[in-house]
């Protein structure tokens, strides 16, 4: 296998060492389980043998029945065992990826695609089940089983195991080693047209009501069936190379067997018996299984190692601002950007240049430009979503990237252009986690002018969001203002706050943040020159 492709799988297999007992007992269940299917057979052939020569074979028939009423308990604790050991860990990673994408965020995710991130949170960690409960234990028992079968078949003949353990490596590892690097790059390719095909569907959706007014629709659709026809040519074309695989396999199998046949009843004229002969025939025949089963899985692992990599890359990457968990906690008394200079990631441009800008306690900054100018940069840096390129960024005079960034969280109530909407209640969503009283969010609510609307709805404040309830533009931003009220921080951070709203509703608003202002901070975004008419301070980008 190459390179790129082991070291994925094995950053993997580390994380399976806490869970090692259950490990062990899988790959013993497998083994004992393997070794009773064969030997049900072997058994009934030594039986057969016996008994065709006048001999008794109770012990033989004996056996037989233990293998075989042993392989269904042993067959179910070996799947039991490995299951519990995938579920565990797809869960640990879940959680590891939740985190890695929190730590990410939202600087380095602004400029994902959500498709593809939905389709790595799912279905490329659900690939990964393929890996620890079908790839680890069964290796280890392919293992020890072919030594057992080979120290079986030595009892009758050396030259007998030499040719089967022949055999066992060309089955289990050199027709694997040669699929698996054709199958690599296919593989890692289907991952990519899943995750682009994911992404499609999303925007697609989320897009249906432009789609539709602008006539977009057999476009897209036309888009959609050659994205789904690349798909599943790619997946041909991994499935050809896997009943190549299936081919060489069988091939493989059937020169084994009828191999170890003729060298058996050749090697009569030294001692070898019929009975034996049939014997280690039987056992070649049967005991692929284990290693026709490790073979298979180069083709599913060409996908598997491709996800692995994809989620690894993930919680590998480095965010564009880390956070001080031990820093300072300050309290508000000033916010200032001193010759700021910022170019964003991907940007070759810079957006701000030599800003400068100092906002002092209890009064409301307005910030008027152009779309483009900068001026939701100056909220990100304030908010230390980003670092600036040059210059400095401070609160209360201390450098924003020396406070503890929970402290800092705790100092501002950040508006965005768009707000975020959870699948749960109203009141769940103004709280977003916020320990605060039925009293508080109707508070809060008022201050936004959302009480009202609130309740009209049968539910009021109870009313689920994203089940059959879908809220207005101007609705969804009058919630985020409202959840900006209930965090009550020192410093509010508004981001065009009223580019979705009314006259009516924008004044009931502005009403609100100048009764605020007493002894709050607050920096407002807008392109309207009427909601900054609040302001004590206009910059003008």
């Amino acid at each position: 296998m190459k390179k790129t492709k082991i070291n994925p799988l094995l950053r993997l297999l580390k994380l399976v060492k806490p869970l090692w007992p259950a490990m062990l007992a899988a790959i013993f269940l497998g083994t004992a389980g393997h070794l009773a299917a064969s030997f049900v057979t072997i058994s009934a052939v030594m039986a057969a043998g016996k008994l065709f020569a006048g001999q008794a074979a109770t012990s033989l028939l004996i056996l037989v029945l233990i293998c075989g009423l042993a392989r269904g308990p042993l067959h179910y604790g070996e799947h039991y065992f490995n299951h519990l050991i995938a579920f565990k860990l797809l869960a640990l990673l879940r959680v590891k990826l939740f985190h890695a994408l929190r730590r990410l965020s939202p600087a380095k995710l602004e400029g994902k695609n959500k498709g593809e991130l939905l389709a790595l949170i799912t279905g490329d960690i659900e690939l990964l089940e393929i890996f620890y409960a079908h790839t680890i234990s069964p290796v280890a028992i392919a293992s020890l089983y072919t030594l057992c079968m080979v120290y079986f078949i030595g009892h009758y003949s050396w030259l007998l195991a030499f040719w089967a353990l022949a055999f066992y490596l060309i089955v289990g590892l050199v027709i694997p080693a040669v699929n698996a690097r054709l199958t690599s790059l296919p593989g890692q390719a289907i991952r990519e047209k899943i995750s682009r095909l994911s992404g499609f569907v999303l925007d697609s959706i989320k897009g249906s009501e432009e789609i539709r007014q602008f006539g977009q629709g057999q476009k897209r659709l036309e888009n959609l069936q050659k994205a789904d026809q690349e798909l599943t040519k790619a997946q041909q074309r991994l499935a050809a190379l896997g009943n190549w695989q299936q081919a060489a396999t069988t091939l493989a199998i059937q020169i084994a067997s009828a191999g170890m046949l003729v060298l058996s009843l050749l090697l009569r004229k030294h001692g070898m018996t019929l009975a034996g002969s049939l014997t280690v025939t039987a056992t070649m025949m049967s005991s692929f299984g284990p290693v026709v089963a490790l073979s298979a899985l180069s083709t599913s692992l060409a996908q598997t190692a491709a996800s692995a990599q994809r989620v690894l890359d993930i919680l590998d990457e480095e965010p564009v601002v880390s956070e001080n968990e031990s820093g300072e906690e300050p309290t508000f008394s000033q916010a200032d950007l001193q010759k700021v200079t910022f170019t964003y990631p991907d940007g070759d441009q810079p957006v701000l240049k030599d800003f400068s800008l100092h906002i002092p306690k209890g009064k409301i900054i307005g910030i008027h430009a152009p779309s483009g100018s900068g001026k939701s940069t100056i909220l990100k840096l304030l908010a230390r979503f980003y670092d600036a390129s040059e210059g400095q960024v401070s609160i209360s005079n201390t450098d924003i990237k020396k406070i503890k960034t929970s402290a800092l969280r705790q100092l501002e109530s950040y508006v965005p252009q768009d707000t975020w909407l959870a699948s749960e209640t109203i009141e769940a969503n103004i709280k977003l986690g916020q320990a605060a009283t039925r009293a508080e969010v109707i508070q809060a609510a008022k201050k936004a002018s959302l009480h009202d609307f609130i309740l009209t709805l049968t539910e009021g404040y109870d009313t689920k969001l994203g089940e059959g309830q879908q809220l207005s533009a101007g609705q969804k931003q009058r919630l985020g203002i409202a959840r900006a009220f209930l965090h009550d921080g020192d410093l509010f951070l508004l981001d065009e706050i009223t580019a979705n709203l009314d006259a009516l509703n924008e004044g009931i608003i502005l009403k609100a943040l100048k009764e605020e202002s007493q002894d709050k901070t607050i920096v407002i975004v807008s392109h309207r020159l009427s909601t900054l008419a609040i302001a004590d301070q206009i910059i003008t980008l």
